[in-house]
């Protein structure tokens, strides 16, 4: 997998010579923040060689080139997914690439159902933590060179970046709750009884991506935050069928909302 990496960094390299200090990846229907940047180039993910590619809608599969607020960033428009059919190591190649170019913080964000009694379709989730109930990444040879073999991830969800986005929700004026991720497989929704478990186990949001990727980035030494937003009700605690259109209907309305903290948190973290 590592030679994959390296593979895919070199062919991305021979085509853009671009030096972003900040990551970004858009989850389902929030990719519309990709239109906002300045943008400098842009890569589909079929372009660049061993690069796994997106095939779900609402994933455009590209790396945007540009700047936020004069600040160098690289936003990977749409994610691959272990429910693809990918191994988790495929599905975590695009973020190790994301770090292979030189990005210093990675700002991860996703569509996800409510479990906790207090959010709602609409509102903004900060990361605390995560559970991951997908096979880890890491498993398999370990290269020293991009990790230890055994990462700590007491503080997977950087402390520093958190306060950040505190500040930053709180300058644009939007409200910005905390809670913890679970990550299940998909693609099918859970189950009533799925999200019951899961919020015995202390799960606020659930999805299906970003906590695999939060352990790729910390083994590469990484900094991460985490941000989701909440599209509808979990399974059971809703009136509603699920539907991933509906997923996506419903970030597309409130994209502008977490576009407002994201540029504010890369200015202020560009800055530290």
């Amino acid at each position: 997998m590592w030679k994959r990496v390296e593979r895919a960094y070199a062919s991305l390299h021979n085509r853009v010579d671009f030096k972003p200090q900040i990551g970004l990846v858009l989850g389902s229907g929030l990719g519309a923040l990709a239109e906002e940047i300045e943008s400098v180039y842009s890569m589909p993910f079929e372009n660049i060689q061993g690069m796994p590619t997106s095939t779900v809608q609402g994933h455009s599969g590209r790396f945007v080139f540009g700047y936020i607020n004069r600040v160098p960033v690289v936003i990977m428009q749409g994610r691959v997914h272990y429910y693809e059919g990918y191994t988790p190591q495929e599905a975590v190649l695009p973020i190790r690439l994301l770090i292979r170019m030189g990005v210093k913080a990675l700002i991860l964000t996703n569509a996800a159902g409510g479990i906790r009694d207090d959010l709602n379709t609409g509102d903004i989730m900060m990361i605390t933590d995560h559970i991951s109930l997908v096979p880890s990444p890491l498993i398999g040879r370990n290269d020293p060179s991009y990790g230890d073999r055994f990462p700590d991830m007491t503080e997977a969800y950087d402390p520093s970046l958190r306060e950040i986005a505190r500040q930053a929700a709180k300058k644009v004026g939007v409200e910005l709750k905390e809670g913890v991720y679970i990550q299940f497989t998909g693609p099918n929704f859970e189950t009533p009884a799925e999200i019951r478990m899961a919020r015995a186990m202390g799960a606020d949001a659930v999805g299906m991506s970003t906590a695999i990727e939060t352990i790729a980035a910390v083994h590469m030494g990484i900094k991460v935050l985490g941000l989701s937003f909440i599209s509808n009700k979990a399974a059971g605690l809703g009136s509603e069928k699920l539907s991933h259109l509906d997923v996506q209907a419903e970030s597309e309305k409130v994209v502008g909302k977490l576009s407002a903290i994201i540029k504010e948190a890369v200015q202020l973290a560009s800055n530290k």
